[in-house]
């Protein structure tokens, strides 16, 4: 605008406002930003070398630019631009199909890597195996697997229906627990690039897979067996298994302790009782053998009784009531089993007092002025996933960004800023800087929740 007409407009108070709003639209004109400034974005030395083909000495006479690492051991990191990194695979390669063949040929190579490596990492996952939840499972295949051995031949010679129930009975809770055994040493595999959260879920797959064995193998064998037997009742033709195998309750009862010690010091590990550890199914596979424990000493106890009536009476009936009993039983057991592992599954949030602590925490924080759409999931053996939406006091950044400039020196770029361009450029580079210290309180939130809570492995807080 001519001078004159800027010197009326200001020398008339109701124009000021139409002027000001005029002269900020002149000044920041809205840019358009295309593909190609996209070639500002930066690149990690791992990904130029793994997603362009390069060697680090290719990367030496690249521009190398300092920023702010987002990993927790260090506090920068060198960045590439990515236009630099495209231009020097180019100038390698020769082309982009000859690059593109041999990205193809590498990732065929790390596959094959990765399958012959499968087999070593779990081979070197053994020895934690046999600790803890293990330990109580292979103590269980042990026990488990002779007593199906002698209810076999104990079946076999007396021909109880009881007996036969109980046989399945074991043989279930053995194919079962080799399965939670499975699980287990599955469970404690690294993540890698295609299950960044790695594999603690396994145990409670194997667990869910296992009440369902139950319910298909023992309920319903136990079921079939005990009508069978009150449609063509057959005799016992003798207790002599029977009395000289009352072991079988004590080897139960055996394995039962065991789990119960265990589930005993994981709760207290915890703080939380031994009934809300067990319902909220905190340890699957120690569940799996305490509940199959119980119910087998429960079971031979009840096929006992029944096959005692029936030797006192003479009447089968008793026998196939008590093979309906414990097929029962073990219904009751894996629905159980079956629900708990379903609701871990599909990812249930952790308690609402330890939610809350964990807001209160970020709340707490003088950076933080609200937290929002909160969500805690149970990954499972003891991992916890947080994810918050985070709104920031932008006053205490900035204030946090300026306590570690040159405060003389921010004054004098600012009386140098004379033209609308020297105030774009000044902008610029203090914005730029005040976000790289928003990421720095973020990473900063984060790694003291991960700190003052074990339990939370992985921390994703949004910025609103």
């Amino acid at each position: 605008a001519p001078p004159a007409v800027i010197d009326y407009f200001l020398g008339h108070n109701n124009f000021y406002p139409l002027l000001v709003n005029q002269r900020v639209r002149a000044v920041l004109k809205k840019r358009e930003y295309g593909a190609k400034y996209t070639q500002n974005n930066f690149i990690t030395a791992v990904r130029a070398m793994n997603e362009f083909c390069l060697k680090s000495s290719d990367l030496e006479q690249l521009r190398k630019i300092r920023r702010r690492s987002p990993h927790d051991d260090t506090e920068a990191f060198t960045v590439f631009l990515r236009s630099d990194v495209e231009a020097k695979a180019l100038d390698v390669w020769g082309s982009p199909e000859a690059l593109v063949r041999e990205r193809n040929l590498r990732k065929e190579v790390e596959r094959e890597y990765q399958e012959s490596r499968f087999l070593i990492v779990t081979y070197c996952k053994r020895t934690p195996f046999l600790q803890g939840p293990g330990k109580v499972v292979m103590v269980a295949i042990c026990i488990n697997g002779l007593n199906f051995i002698f209810k076999l031949l104990a079946w076999v010679y007396t021909g109880s229906a009881s007996m036969f129930s109980e046989a399945i009975h074991s043989l279930a809770d053995t194919c079962n627990q080799a399965l939670l055994a499975l699980g287990i040493s599955q469970s404690v595999r690294n993540p890698d690039a295609g299950h960044p959260y790695g594999f603690s879920n396994m145990r409670y797959i194997a667990s869910l897979i296992s009440g369902v064995g139950i319910f298909m193998m023992g309920a319903g064998l136990s079921w079939y067996h005990g009508v069978m037997g009150l449609l063509h009742p057959q005799p016992i033709e003798s207790l002599l298994w029977v009395r000289q195998n009352l072991f079988w309750f004590f080897s139960f009862l055996a394995t039962l302790l065991v789990a119960i010690n265990e589930i005993k010091k994981s709760a207290k590990q915890h703080g939380l009782t031994f009934y809300e550890y067990v319902m909220q199914s905190r340890d699957p596979s120690t569940n799996v053998v305490l509940l199959e424990d119980a119910a087998a000493v429960l079971g031979v106890t009840l096929a006992a009784g029944c096959m005692g009536l029936t030797s006192l009476t003479g009447n089968p009936l008793y026998d196939s009531l008590g093979s309906l009993g414990v097929g029962t039983l073990l219904g009751a057991v894996s629905a159980f089993l079956i629900y708990t592992n379903t609701e871990a599954l599909l990812g249930r949030s952790i308690q609402p007092e330890r939610v809350q602590k964990l807001t209160e925490f970020l709340e707490n924080d003088p950076a933080v002025r609200a937290v929002h759409d909160v969500k805690a999931t149970d990954l499972g053996l003891s991992k916890v996933r947080f994810k918050a939406e985070v709104d920031f006091d932008g006053r205490v950044v900035t204030r946090s960004y300026l306590e570690k400039q040159d405060i003389d020196q921010i004054l004098n770029d600012i009386q140098q800023v004379k033209t609308p361009e020297d105030l774009e450029n000044f902008m610029l580079k203090h914005g730029e800087n005040i976000i790289d210290t928003l990421g720095a309180e973020v990473d900063r939130l984060e790694k003291e929740l991960k700190q003052r809570n074990p339990e939370v492995r992985h921390v994703d807080l949004e910025i609103l």
